[in-house]
């Protein structure tokens, strides 16, 4: 398989290649229009497909572009608001949703208004964490979605999820994120690597976020190449931390009691390794990991299999993230099975605020 996939897959990739160095030349000249918003737009996304840590830090910006102040248990720092709170609106596509051509606002900012089918699981998540922060709406059409959400919700700043490929929209502040555990997707576009388009796209940045820098032991050789590309655009280090452990029915778990039990992980994530040595550095240690597709669809099946398993090596306790919990709710889980709740920590965050709320702050004329 792997050879076959060695001769098939390098000239789709240069196909790839053709076709998206095309679709930047004619954006770049103008041959493709560009739509604005008469509000400002902060763009979150990666060079690369799969799980870069993108989304915890959609759900960073879209606090600090609220204007509702930043504040983490594992953090000193704390960023106190200042002045009116602004009325923000994640964008996003919504990958995975039961009609993906459709406008689902899947939050108006005070209440979740979709299921997870709907909406897709990490619009979801993101709606349901940004209560009293930021509204969400998945739609393909982005600068249409704005349009409306500015109508009927009364929208003043946007986010993009995933928007740095989403080049029909204009924005003001284009932030990448970059996984210090794969950086460059295996070197090779798609569908041969990871990487959605070459290194060199990189300029369009107005910074760069390092996710996951905890899980490398030195970063040093990739942040050379990033400033090798962008010598002169800002560039912060992060780190994912646990922000709480939950049941089933919410309550908070004691993590002391689980690092002395036998556990199994499991997820489908774009990278599900990360999880599992997230894990190991905050204590567990999973005899027992299991990887599923991407937004896995679970099934009973699955479950089944997955207790058996572990029931079987001797493990009395299954860990997930938030993402896969929404995909088995209603499910027989024959073992208890907790959500590890993890978001971002950024260093010496306090360029990356200002970066967040002078684009936030901008005004556009309609």
């Amino acid at each position: 398989m792997k050879l076959l996939q060695s001769l098939i897959l390098p000239p789709l990739s240069a196909v790839y290649r053709a076709v998206t160095r095309t679709r930047l030349t004619a954006y770049r000249r103008g041959w493709l229009s560009v739509s604005q918003l008469a509000a400002p737009v902060i763009s979150v996304g990666n060079l690369t497909t799969g799980g870069t840590g993108k989304t915890p830090l959609v759900e960073w910006v879209c606090r600090i572009a609220a204007n509702k102040g930043l504040g983490s248990a594992t953090s000193e720092l704390k960023h106190e608001a200042t002045g009116t709170s602004r009325k923000v609106c994640v964008l996003t596509r919504g990958y995975g949703r039961a009609n993906p051509q459709s406008q689902v606002v899947v939050s108006d900012g005070t209440r979740l208004l979709a299921a997870p089918g709907e909406s897709g699981d990490e619009p979801y998540l993101l709606a349901k964490n940004l209560l009293g922060s930021a509204a969400v709406i998945a739609n393909p059409d982005r600068a249409a979605a704005g349009a409306w959400a500015m109508k009927n919700l009364g929208s003043e700043v946007f986010v993009l999820d995933d928007g740095f490929q989403h080049l029909e929209l204009s924005r003001n502040l284009d932030i990448v994120t970059i996984d210090a555990t794969n950086p460059w997707g295996g070197g090779s576009l798609l569908p041969y690597g990871r990487l959605r388009e070459p290194r060199a796209g990189l300029a369009r940045a107005d910074c760069v976020v390092i996710t996951r820098t905890e899980q490398v032991a030195d970063i040093s050789r990739m942040t050379e190449e990033i400033r090798r590309l962008i010598p002169d655009v800002p560039v912060f280090f992060s780190r994912m931390v646990t922000s709480g452990i939950r049941a089933s029915d919410g309550s908070i778990i004691d993590e002391s009691i689980l690092r002395s039990q036998r556990v199994a992980a499991f997820c489908g994530v774009g990278n599900p390794e990360s999880f599992f040595e997230h894990l190991r550095r905050e204590g567990y240690s999973p005899s027992l990991t299991r990887a599923f597709a991407d937004h896995h669809n679970y099934t009973q099946a699955d479950i089944d299999g997955l207790v058996k398993d572990a029931k079987n090596s001797g493990e009395t306790i299954l860990l997930t993230t938030a993402k896969d919990a929404l995909k088995f709710s209603g499910l027989d889980v024959g073992l208890p099975c907790y959500v590890v709740n993890i978001q971002i920590e950024i260093d010496n965050p306090a360029n990356l605020v200002e970066l967040i709320s002078n684009a936030a702050s901008q005004q556009r004329l309609p």
